[in-house]
């Protein structure tokens, strides 16, 4: 049987120093991150990181990303991570166990840098700024990622879900997309496209995040009791403003890899044929047809359109639901939202895509610039359109183009405003987080740092104890949220720890 898929996104966005003379990017990142951390900084614990360990096992060509231990790491009160990536600041939700949760974590992420733009104003000098964007490419050649995290059985075969996924994450971007104007990294020309990051997919299945991106991350970094679980780690999607479009992301692929853990698929007699005969090409050519109607080869020598592979897997999903049930992707509530929107996403993309204007990014962003583009008779290579594509997805509220939409009633809401400010200092309190963010709001002075699956607390005498959290489904609210209101220091709490633990 699977296991439930515990879930999280983490966003590396855009970074601009404007009016400085040496515009570094990760001096930006740090000072922006550092302006908001200072209020109660804990750092990161990196003991556990591995990311060059390849899922596929054995030695692998390609080498994994190193550990930038020397830049800015934090960890905040709800429980997520806020540091410096490379030349990025990024923000990684905490766990959490279904996509509506995530996509409240995820927005709670957007008002953290917000405020840290507030906060960085203040050690910058005259006339300068920092600027961020939640986007994926700076029109420059460059590409940074929205990464996806889905907590998986391990003993899963690897090449079980190579085969299922492949399809699957070339197709998505029909909804996924954020939309963006031109290509970019040597792909053909195009005036618009529906997904920012299809242009810079390299290969097929690999260990890389930044060279040679694969459609397929194999990096075998669980973040829990490794005996038990494996962590996929998805590099392929767009970094999503609309609230529909970042449900159906997570709540989607969720579903589709409980069905492959599950073995759903090889179950079905009915199921077409859906692999592709070459998928790095495809992932372009999708993207670069928002009419949604292009075909892309099957490895069978057919054709197909996106959208039917979609129906397919969409077909799938809806007998998984009603044969064996969505408990492990969210619950049979939040799951039947999602196969609701799901079809109603597949059936307006396949009468007409604007009708999903509000709903999805990439088309909620074609709408706005063929509306200008028509107002001031704009060709599609006009930088204009270039600049007015990169500030639909400014953090800053006054600025952002998408935060216009909203405030003139354009963008669909799934969420409420006050879920999204209590999200931005409070854990979920469905996973471990819950006990990751309690620890660091009650005691941030006795936190000498944090990761994924462990706390390590100064009690006031030596050694530093280390607190375990390999089960993401431990740690929560109904597990110790009475301990933790009951203990006043954290002696205590380790020491009723210890007598739990016997």
């Amino acid at each position: 049987m699977s296991v439930p898929k515990v879930c999280g996104v983490e966003t590396e966005y855009g970074v601009s120093l404007r009016g400085a003379a040496d515009p570094n990017p990760v001096l930006a990142s740090s000072l922006l991150i550092n302006a908001y951390a200072d209020r109660g900084k804990v750092g990161w614990d990196f003991e556990d990181e591995t990311p060059g360990r390849d899922a596929r096992g054995g030695d692998s060509s390609s080498r994994g990303p190193d550990v930038e231990t020397h830049l800015v790491n934090t960890v905040l009160t709800n429980g997520a991570r806020y540091y410096v990536d490379h030349a990025h600041p990024e923000y990684s939700t905490p766990e959490c166990v279904d996509a509506r949760e995530v996509l409240i974590a995820d927005k709670a992420g957007e008002r953290i840098l917000a405020e840290s733009m507030l906060a960085v104003r203040s050690l910058l000098d005259d006339g300068q700024e920092i600027v961020v964007y939640k986007n994926n490419s700076d029109g420059k050649g460059n590409s940074y990622g929205t990464h996806e995290n889905y907590l998986m059985d391990r003993n899963m075969a690897f090449a079980s879900l190579v085969r299922h996924l492949i399809p699957w994450f070339v197709t998505r971007q029909l909804f996924t997309g954020a939309g963006k104007v031109g290509s970019e990294n040597g792909a053909s020309e195009v005036d618009f496209q529906i997904s920012q990051r299809a242009d810079f997919f390299e290969e097929e299945v690999g260990l890389e995040t930044t060279l040679k991106r694969p459609i397929i991350n194999t990096r075998d970094e669980p973040h829990a009791d490794p005996q038990f679980y494996r962590r996929l780690h998805v590099i392929v999607g767009d970094a999503n403003l609309c609230e529909v479009a970042g449900l159906l992301k997570v709540g989607t692929t969720a579903i589709v890899l409980t069905m492959i853990e599950d073995d759903f698929f090889t179950r079905d007699k009915n199921q077409q044929n859906i692999t592709l005969a070459n998928p790095v090409p495809a992932m372009t050519e999708i993207s670069h047809d928002p009419t949604c109607t292009a075909t892309i080869e099957m490895a069978d020598g057919s054709r197909m359109t996106a959208l039917e592979v979609q129906w397919e897997y969409f077909r799938l999903a809806q007998k998984y639901a009603d044969e064996v049930g969505l408990d492990n992707c969210g619950g049979s509530d939040l799951g039947k939202l999602v196969l609701d929107r799901w079809e109603q996403t597949l059936s307006a993309l396949e009468v007409e895509p604007s009708r999903l204007e509000g709903q999805l990014d990439w088309v909620t962003k074609l709408a706005l610039l063929e509306a200008y583009r028509d107002r001031d008779n704009l060709e599609w290579n006009d930088p204009k359109l270039a600049l007015l594509d990169l500030q639909y997805h400014d953090v800053r509220p006054n600025r952002s183009l998408y935060e216009r939409l909203v405030n003139a009633g354009t963008i669909e809401r799934i969420l409420t405003e006050d879920e999204i400010l209590a999200a931005i200092s409070n854990p979920p309190k469905t996973t471990r987080a819950y006990f990751r963010g309690r620890c660091l709001s009650r005691w941030p002075e006795s936190v000498v740092a944090a990761n994924w699956d462990s706390v390590i607390l100064d009690v006031g005498t030596d050694p530093l104890k280390r607190i375990p959290m390999m089960e993401p489904l431990k740690g929560t609210e109904a597990h110790v949220g009475t301990l933790l209101n009951e203990v006043a220091s954290p002696a205590e709490l380790v020491a009723r720890l210890a007598t739990l633990g016997k």
